[in-house]
């Protein structure tokens, strides 16, 4: 009998350009700096703990929202960082990662008709995620070349079916962070509106030049409608754990939960008290600026003997470039070369642009071993 005849929830979506970059590099046999992912390992004390939560028998359900230990850790964290009191009984839930919990949110606030603000270049999960909701995701581009928010565009974006708007900082695939002046900006734009905020903050602890990271959480006009999401995958060398958190206030975590609950339902046991153990040493997390900033400043000082142009990199573990020294090629058809022929790949920001925006910039991922960004630089040094 014939397969039966699917109409598709996401007829627009195909493979990831990381998929299909990562694919590429492995068959070209070229260093990968497109996906973002280190290529190194993480603490062995956080392995340890792993082993031995899953010795002592930390091997079936853990509570819904999470481990007590762990979400008493975050709570913990935000207080001292961010200034801010999250109940971790009401307000913190442990996720499958940030995806995931981007996706819950956005099940969990929008209807179908609701408009969702969208910032491009943006992750590639925002608008899949608005449409599986049946919402409508309104894209109001950053400032070409800065990546800064456009205060005017946005609030001409607001309409009285706007039900979200989705701010990432530090920000994929830039490396921008937003300022306090422009998250107080935000604040007075969204005062006097019913607007929810979800804040990607994944890259909260890779903020340069001592930055502070400007968490919604910070701001109490922003706090009080935000769903702040991170993710210790990002922050500890385990992107693969996928694990991560949201936390909101204790209204906007009801209604999350109740998605939450049959979209994972709980996120795995032996990882969540491992991390719960790792957090009481700050340190990690801590120093984790200064650890990223000396990969930046090292890919940075290779790139500036190469064609390419550097563009500003305040936080992430991404560097993009100007292209347009080099050759005329656009974005995708230039990482298909550079991966191809020159055996380095890179992510073309065209990517996180619904219209497929070109500016002859790409982005790397600097997360790696000191040795694969040597070999990296020497390829890029010889074009």
């Amino acid at each position: 009998m014939p397969c039966p005849v699917l109409t598709s929830r996401l007829p627009n979506v195909g493979t990831t350009i990381f998929t299909v970059m990562s694919a590429l590099a492995a068959e070209k046999n070229a260093v990968n700096l497109g996906q973002g992912f280190p290529d190194f390992g993480c603490d062995p004390t956080l392995v340890d703990a792993v082993t031995r939560a899953m010795q002592q028998g930390l091997n079936q359900y853990p509570p819904m929202v999470g481990v007590p230990q762990l979400r008493e850790a975050v709570a913990t964290k935000l207080k001292a960082l961010y200034a801010r009191s999250y109940s971790a009984t009401s307000e913190i839930t442990m996720t499958a990662g940030a995806t995931q919990a981007i996706l819950t949110t956005i099940l969990a606030v929008v209807h179908p008709g609701d408009e969702v603000i969208v910032l491009e270049p943006c992750y590639d999960s925002y608008v899949p995620s608005i449409e599986l909701a049946g919402g409508v995701a309104v894209r109001v581009p950053l400032t070409p070349g800065t990546f800064r928010p456009d205060f005017e565009l946005m609030a001409a974006a607001l309409t009285p079916r706007t039900r979200a708007i989705i701010v990432n900082t530090p920000h994929n695939p830039s490396g921008t962070t937003w300022s306090a002046g422009e998250m107080q900006q935000l604040e007075r734009l969204l005062a006097a509106t019913n607007v929810l905020l979800i804040c990607d903050e994944v890259y909260e602890h890779m903020v340069f030049d001592s930055k502070l990271h400007q968490s919604a959480a910070r701001f109490a006009g922003l706090a009080e409608r935000a769903f702040v999401i991170s993710s210790f995958g990002k922050t500890y060398h385990v992107t693969g754990w996928k694990v991560g958190y949201v936390a909101a206030p204790a209204a906007l975590t009801a209604e999350f939960r109740k998605v939450h609950q049959f979209n994972v339902f709980t996120v795995n046991t032996p990882m969540q008290c491992a991390l719960a153990d790792y957090m009481a040493d700050p340190l990690p997390y801590l120093m984790l600026p200064d650890f990223y900033q000396q990969k930046r400043d090292l890919f940075r000082a290779g790139l500036a003997k190469t064609r390419f142009k550097l563009l500003p990199c305040e936080g992430t573990y991404f560097q993009c470039v100007d292209t347009s020294g080099i050759n005329d090629l656009g974005e995708a058809d230039f990482c298909q070369w550079l991966t191809t022929d020159i055996g380095v790949a890179a992510i073309p920001l065209s990517a996180f642009y619904g219209n497929g925006f070109d500016q002859q910039v790409v982005r790397f991922c600097f997360a790696k071993k000191t040795e694969t960004l040597a070999l990296a630089l020497e390829k890029l040094q010889a074009i």
